[in-house]
């Protein structure tokens, strides 16, 4: 996400001829929120983001099949459940930002804990988008295999 995040920034600052990072901040806040929406929902569509293919992990819909991308938009929209609702109340409240960090954390750590009251155990947000998440793990091209029990059967 850093490189994502990098570009975006460097792309919106050379188009709007930002020359201070607290110049346009809102602007460059609103840009980077839509391209995370085309980079998440793109890539869920497809099955997996980069980092989900690390941890073998695949997002479907309910009944297993991939998602669209109206759903992926769904389900990114609500994974902000993760932090609009500590984000509000700081800036509400008016609390400095490392009370807000501190609250934010805290709403993380609480929403995470809520998966474990899901009767499958999972986010609450996948469960209104009608998602899940499930382990993938591809097995290897037959021609490697092939390969490779080629190489076993010949004698020494």
């Amino acid at each position: 996400m850093f490189g994502v995040v990098f570009i975006a920034g460097y792309l919106f600052s050379t188009l709007s001829q930002t020359r201070n990072a607290l110049d346009n901040r809102h602007g460059l806040q609103a840009f980077v929120f839509v391209v995370f929406a085309v980079y998440f929902v793109w890539f869920w569509a497809k099955g997996q983001t980069l980092a989900m293919k690390t941890w073998h992990i695949r997002v479907v819909d309910a009944n297993g099949l991939p998602i669209t991308q109206q759903r992926a938009l769904l389900r990114y929209l609500l994974s902000w459940m993760w932090f609009l609702p500590s984000l509000a109340a700081s800036w509400m409240m008016g609390l400095s930002a490392t009370e807000g960090a501190l609250v934010t954390m805290g709403w993380v750590v609480i929403w995470a804990i809520l998966a474990r009251f899901h009767p499958q155990r999972q986010f609450w947000h996948d469960a209104w988008a009608g998602t899940r998440l499930i382990t993938s793990i591809t097995p290897p091209k037959a021609k490697r295999l092939t390969s490779i029990k080629a190489a076993v059967s010949r004698p020494s």
